[in-house]
């Protein structure tokens, strides 16, 4: 929600969704907690104004963050709208974000106790696998199978830094040349495995020329975006990390989408999401491919 003060500055109220199936993936003061940490750091972030935990004053907890007047690329018709080079600067900025949010040391701004340290991968397959369960809708074998799959290979975690869970092109504003301002959406966001981060960031950048495409309307889609070798050798380079294990995390990445993307089916068809039943159809044909390409990334691994 954006408001306006007496003094004319606007600002982001930001609250939990009025439908929500997994309440923790939700907790504004969470979200507030981290922003507000990385304010100081060479993180893209917003500033956090202030925390309010009191239901009674808008009916949710909330908080207050600075309105940032820029472009979200939210689909291929918006990235359509800036000029390529912006487009190639766009993606090489969202890399370069990775890099600084996993080169904060979580002690240092306070964010130690966030949450376990250990674990992050089992952690998270895990946890979707419960939510998928939970949401259940359909048929997919292929979640379970990939879970697992994955679930007996997990690669050694090396380090524990800040993960975001879901950033994308799609959770930044950039300005007209495509530096990222800001990123968005950290209620996801934990301690973790800095890779999962990346690996997410690849499969949420598919290809014009890609022969399987979950989501058709990705702004990366559209000519002058940086391909996903590209995407990875720039943060190879500026991290100095190992991508020789990349396509376990991409794997993961579609696979943890799909079960999301469960989430929100059942979310729609309880009327959350604004949609009718009937309109469905392109988000199960979105799910079914993400499961397919997590079963295809995981015959790489």
């Amino acid at each position: 929600m954006r408001l306006t003060d007496a003094n004319g500055n606007d600002c982001i109220i930001r609250r939990p969704p009025l439908h929500s199936v997994l309440a923790t993936a939700h907790d504004v003061g969470r979200e507030y907690r981290v922003i507000h940490a990385l304010g100081p750091t060479d993180v893209p972030v917003p500033e956090a104004f202030g925390n309010c935990t009191d239901d009674g004053v808008i009916g949710a907890p909330f908080y207050v963050m600075e309105y940032v007047d820029g472009i979200v690329l939210h689909d291929a018709h918006t990235a359509s709208m800036i000029d390529e080079p912006a487009r190639r600067h766009a993606s090489e900025s969202a890399v370069d974000a990775h890099v600084a949010l996993h080169a904060v040391d979580v002690d240092e701004v306070g964010l130690g106790d966030l949450a376990r340290r250990d674990d992050y991968i089992g952690r998270q397959l895990r946890r979707w696998h419960r939510q998928y369960e939970q949401t259940q809708t359909s048929d997919l074998p292929g979640i379970d199978r990939v879970y697992e799959f994955l679930s007996a290979r997990i690669p050694e975690q090396r380090e524990s830094r800040i993960v975001h869970g879901d950033l994308r092109l799609g959770n930044c504003i950039i300005d007209t040349s495509g530096t990222v301002l800001a990123v968005l959406d950290w209620e996801l966001c934990t301690l973790g495995d800095p890779l999962a981060d990346i690996g997410y960031l690849l499969a949420t950048s598919p290809q014009a020329d890609d022969t399987k495409i979950a989501d058709p309307f990705a702004p990366s889609v559209v000519a002058g975006f940086g391909t996903r070798d590209e995407l990875a050798g720039r943060y190879a380079r500026e991290s100095g990390r190992d991508l020789s294990q990349i396509e376990f995390y991409i794997a993961f990445s579609h696979w943890k989408l799909a079960c999301i993307l469960q989430g929100v089916m059942v979310r729609a068809e309880a009327g959350a999401q604004g949609e009718r039943a009937g309109n469905l159809d392109p988000l199960r044909e979105r799910i079914e491919m993400s499961v397919s390409l997590a079963e295809e990334h995981a015959a790489r691994v």
